[in-house]
């Protein structure tokens, strides 16, 4: 099946980030693979992390089926985009669809990408991490990348207004080497071994990240162990359990 949607896309981000003057840092992105599939599996703390996630393939030539939840794909406007970029929908309440359809495109030779913290991490450090990523790659046979994101949340994160078009900002993509999970015959070290690699990355990429907030005000970008005014894990958990409490119901 040609890709008619996919392409135009990813040419139009680019004409965006050129325009912004987004300062893209990717390293590792010829660990990912140009033919088969694989799981990239990335942190989250920005609404546009799919997009600079995809990004870090692009050298690979690949294009990434990204899991996202079923209401992206019934909105009027984004919902034509996802179909026709052959995301994958995720519903709650049918589960298994959801995980069969991201075996099926592994199995096919896709890439798919995921995010196994699920929700975007309010105090920017990894939560802990779902079981269906490392099922999955358990399933189809396929390697697990582990993806650190950074800076993406400084134009749109949860709790704060979009700053689409901020300029000059660094952006940080970092891929990680493949986990092989025949290496892994218990899937629970398979897991951790996953948490402890995705946490290395975000850590470094924190850590390395070439810009400072510009004042007290600017701190909420930082998470609390850095000096930033981010929640603390712990205020993070709270926050959410708040808010899926709050929920109306499906």
């Amino acid at each position: 099946m040609p890709e008619l949607v996919y392409p135009p896309v990813i040419a139009a981000a680019k004409t965006m980030f050129r325009v912004l003057d987004l300062k893209i840092t990717i390293e590792g992105a010829h660990h990912v693979p140009r033919t088969g599939g694989a799981v990239l599996a990335s942190n989250h703390v920005s609404y546009l992390d799919f997009i600079f996630c995809g990004l870090g393939a692009n050298a690979s030539g690949r294009l990434v089926r990204f899991m996202a939840k079923q209401s992206v794909f019934t909105h009027r406007i984004s919902g034509p985009l996802m179909r026709g970029m052959r995301h994958i929908p995720v519903d709650r309440q049918a589960g298994a669809a959801s995980f069969r359809a991201a075996v099926g495109a592994l199995k096919r030779g896709e890439v798919v990408g995921v995010f196994p913290e699920a929700t975007i991490s309010r105090s920017f450090t990894v939560k802990e991490l779902k079981s269906g990523t490392v099922r999955m790659a358990r399933s189809a046979k396929v390697p697990v990348l582990p993806v650190a994101l950074w800076g993406t949340q400084r134009l749109w994160t949860k709790g704060r207004p979009r700053t689409l078009t901020r300029r000059h900002t660094p952006i940080t993509i970092l891929i990680g080497e493949p986990i092989e999970p025949a290496d892994y015959p218990d899937p629970n070290v398979l897991a951790a071994e996953l948490t402890t690699r995705l946490s290395a990355l975000v850590d470094r990429a924190q850590r390395e990240y070439p810009d400072a907030p510009a004042g007290p005000e600017d701190t909420w970008w930082q998470p609390a162990h850095l000096g930033g005014s981010a929640p603390t894990p712990e205020e993070a958990a709270a926050l959410d359990a708040a808010a899926e409490q709050h929920a109306p119901s499906a």
